[in-house]
């Protein structure tokens, strides 16, 4: 039997960490070994970390992260590593590539070849495309290996290489999460396997970075696109599994294997490589696949966020985190997922009450802070605000109060979290969802004040569905059920109701889906059922508060299209859809 022994290393590094993470490969390869693998697979840029962004543009990190995977390369022996890192070609050229290392040595270097330029993905900036479709013969076993985006193409190396007689094929990643997308992936790598009778493995990256997070659920489909294993989400794991490459020849053979695609005309050299080994092929008990359950949709969700901030609080080496706890839903939100996410004595609310702050939003949020075991600190805002009221006096006379005197309270707030973040490093969380981003019902240097926007990409419906998910998971409540039932308000002014500026978030979440994600025309948002004249409003609304968006700090995107880098609209912009 020609069988192959595969270790995916579903690991998290850190962008620019080139010391840390080759730590962290060298460990796992360790690990790998002593289970006994043929090869040890580590995700897309492992050793750089993704994406690494206008780093690529300095030529002395680049000199580094080649130096580091020569170094690893020198203490691989007795199993074969595949690495993701930055290469770069003769003539200057930076590729996104993976290092395919046996008996201390780079047998060869594949080049990614199609490159993503949608989203949030910039690699056109950055690298240049490869051009060849190795494939490696390794313990009799001709194996593929390519880079993430190669695989979502129908006549991509995947299926250049297995018709070049590939029996597996190995894909590296770094496909950062988003709601939704691991099925998605789950069905095009399915695909794939079934269209060119190959198993694939299919590894992905773990973690949090900046906006991004990084999911794992690493996969592997066999020849018929049948999934025979899957890793676990939002952890880092190294899964081991045995592959039986004589069942792809059979299959092949057989009358069951589908007419493929005829063979295409190679856009590169197809080239066949022979790596000479010392690999274990000594009698060894069976790896057997694991099928990791996939989560619930508020739990995967819920998941992503407390990673994505455990991580950006953890890699940026704050000390703890800050939150204006106000008794409603969305603190409450964020710091359920920060008590989760570093610990809940690393976690400091702050109460900050002014005259139209209600009896039940303290009981609220002293609640939330009990039930979390988190500190709560009370800081009256009235004082203060009182001062600014007198030193505007007379420059407001004549003038009724507004907005003004609101965001005055804001950003009163703001200065006070900001006063302790400096005092004792720790990070502001700001608790504002995306429902209140897309439309700007948000304060500039107030409650947009801070670090980190844990909930930025989570609207304000979903929400309400997460935090209805936590409160089933234990026997105790987290939050407070008055939380999931009053009526949202910022409470800057005597009966203030969000609903006073918004229409109900029932209505305006969908709206802001159709026209910030889904890119749907005017008239097609009608057809949801909006009033013309809300539809309106609420466009109008998210165009005008670009400006507000991008003076706000990164948060963790859950969506098909985020705010920031996922999404790039003109501050200065006069054109409008309806």
């Amino acid at each position: 039997m020609r069988m192959l022994r595969l270790a995916l290393a579903q690991i998290n590094p850190t962008v620019g960490d080139l010391e840390g993470n080759a730590e962290k490969i060298l460990a796992s390869l360790k690990t790998a070994k002593q289970q006994k693998a043929d090869i040890a697979v580590f995700p897309e840029l492992a050793l750089s970390g993704y994406p690494p962004e206008d780093l690529v543009f300095k030529p002395q990190f680049i000199a580094d992260n080649v130096a580091a995977i020569k170094k690893i390369s020198s203490r691989v022996s007795g199993i074969a590593a595949i690495i993701g890192f930055i290469d770069r070609g003769d003539g200057g050229e930076i590729y996104n590539a993976a290092a395919f290392i046996a008996e201390k040595r780079i047998a060869d270097i594949y080049h990614k070849i199609f490159l993503p330029n949608y989203g949030v993905f910039d690699e056109f900036r950055y690298f240049e495309a490869g051009i060849r479709f190795p494939v490696y013969v390794i313990n009799k076993i001709r194996v593929g290996i390519n880079i993430c985006e190669d695989i979502w193409h129908r006549n991509g190396p995947a299926h250049v290489q297995a018709h070049a007689g590939a029996e597996i094929i190995i894909n590296i990643n770094a496909s950062p999460y988003e709601r939704d997308k691991p099925a998605t992936r789950a069905g095009i790598v399915s695909r794939r396997a079934a269209e060119n009778g190959v198993m694939i493995a299919y590894l992905n990256a773990v973690g949090g970075q900046d906006e991004l997070v990084f999911d794992g659920q690493s996969m592997v489909f066999d020849h018929r696109g049948c999934l025979i294993a899957r890793a676990k989400q939002f952890e880092e794991q190294l899964m081991v599994l045995e592959l039986d490459a004589d069942q792809v020849r059979k299959f092949r053979k057989s009358k069951q294997c589908p007419k493929s695609v005829s063979r295409p005309e190679p856009f590169g050299s197809l080239k066949e490589i022979r790596v000479a080994s010392s690999l274990i092929t000594a009698r060894r008990p069976a790896a057997l696949p694991v099928v990791n359950p996939v989560l619930k949709p508020e739990e995967e969700i819920y998941r992503a966020l407390v990673l994505g901030t455990s991580d950006y609080v953890r890699k940026n080496g704050f000390k703890g985190v800050v939150i204006g706890l106000s008794g409603g839903i969305d603190s409450s939100l964020v710091a359920a997922i920060a008590a989760d996410a570093i610990g809940r004595k690393n976690v400091h609310g702050l109460f900050m009450p002014s005259g139209y702050t209600s009896k039940e939003s303290r009981e609220d949020a002293y609640g939330l802070a009990e039930n979390l075991g988190i500190s709560i600190t009370e800081m009256s805002i009235d004082p203060i605000f009182q001062i600014y009221l007198g030193t505007l006096r007379k420059s407001f006379e004549g003038k009724e109060p507004d907005t003004t005197e609101e965001n005055l309270q804001a950003r009163i707030r703001g200065n006070l979290l900001m006063a302790l973040s400096n005092k004792f490093g720790w990070l502001v969380l700001t608790t504002g969802n995306k429902s209140e981003m897309s439309v700007g019902y948000a304060t500039l240097y107030g409650d947009m004040a801070g670090g980190f926007a844990v909930i930025k990409d989570v609207p304000k419906t979903l929400v309400y569905e997460i935090c209805s998910w936590i409160n089933t998971r234990g026997k105790d409540t987290i939050i407070p059920d008055r939380v999931l039932r009053k009526e949202p308000t910022a409470e800057l002014r005597p009966g203030q109701k969000d609903t006073d500026s918004l229409p109900p978030y029932e209505l305006l979440d969908p709206i802001l889906k159709a026209y910030i994600e889904d890119d749907l025309s005017f008239g097609d948002i009608l057809k949801l059922g909006c009033d013309r004249e809300c539809a309106k409003k609420v466009i109008n609304m998210v165009d005008k508060s670009e400006y507000k968006r991008r003076q706000s700090p990164p948060g963790i995107k859950i969506t098909a299209r985020a705010f920031g880098r996922d999404r790039r609209f003109p501050i200065t912009n006069r054109y409008r859809s309806y």
